[in-house]
């Protein structure tokens, strides 16, 4: 198998697995703890290619604690989710760039980090990719009426028996757990454009759930796959070429509903002239009779 090779099947992987759990992120409106999570995960990295392990398990023990922080501190009065996401990020970035600083020996790059290296990624990382799909995949099959019902109705939800504190815990826990496996291959920085762009632009395209959600994976699947052949023929950057993509996808589909709204208005504006001009006709009529 080529390196080229591999480096499509890791994107089918991650372009499937940003879109499923990006839905749940556009959905819950958690865009930017996933900012968070992303530029938070990257001194566990850091920390690990120290440590002489694989990036992914220092990142997956370091974005479990930012969850478990992330959580502590949106408890507290006065304290938005947002601030504690906005202390979360600043916190693990900076620690990020302190660590890989004060250890001018480590051979790994930091951009390694940042942005991945899907080209070069081991057989052992893909394999993690590929669980963290499975697990997502069951995780939301197993959860997703909850997860829909304290979406929409939170209020409603917790009056019927149900902890809400629960499902942020699992939506955190899968966010951070997509963020953890697919560093690798694109990074803690571009993680968030191959989460949050194909699921937002399957919300423009459609408003049914059911068809949003294998809408984004497959949006995803496409901004991965199109942006490795686009690095390719431009000799850029990888990760950066995915990201993009992902990105210029969303902008299709923001001009794409924009246009679709303005027929629609356009439609409605001639029907009410057409009943307008209608109700004009009829009355000469009336009189004439």
């Amino acid at each position: 198998m080529t390196v080229f090779t591999t480096a499509l099947i890791t994107g089918i992987l991650v372009g499937a697995l940003a879109g499923l759990v990006g839905t749940i992120v556009v959905l819950r409106q958690r865009a930017f703890f996933t900012v968070a999570l992303t530029h938070a995960t990257f001194p566990g990295g850091v920390a690990a290619a120290l440590l002489g392990v694989n990036i992914v398990f220092g990142a997956a023990v370091f974005g479990l604690g930012l969850v478990a922080l992330m959580l502590a501190l949106g408890r507290i009065r006065r304290q938005g989710r947002q601030v504690a996401a906005g202390i979360v990020l600043s916190f693990g970035y900076a620690l990020g760039t302190f660590l890989h600083s004060m250890n001018p020996q480590l051979q790994t790059r930091v951009d390694s980090f940042l942005t991945g290296q899907i080209l070069g990624i081991s057989p052992e990382n893909v394999g993690i990719i590929a669980g963290m799909l499975v697990i997502a995949i069951v995780t939301v099959g197993m959860f997703w009426k909850e997860i829909l019902f304290s979406t929409f109705d939170r209020v409603g939800f917790e009056a019927a028996g149900y902890r809400e504190s629960r499902m942020e815990v699992l939506t955190l826990v899968l966010i951070a757990g997509t963020v953890v496996a697919t560093m690798p291959a694109i990074g803690s920085i571009l993680a968030i454009a191959m989460i949050a762009a194909p699921a937002a632009a399957a919300r423009l395209v459609t408003q049914r759930i059911q068809v949003m959600v294998p809408l984004a994976m497959g949006l995803g699947v496409v901004s991965a796959v199109l942006g490795l052949f686009i690095s390719r023929w431009f000799d850029i950057a990888a990760g950066g070429s995915m990201a993009l993509t992902a990105t210029a996808i969303f902008l299709l589909a923001m001009a794409w509903s924009g246009m679709r709204k303005w027929f629609r208005r356009s439609r409605s504006a001639e029907a009410v002239s057409a009943q307008a001009a209608g109700s004009r006709e009829a009355v000469p009529a009336k009189v004439a009779s």
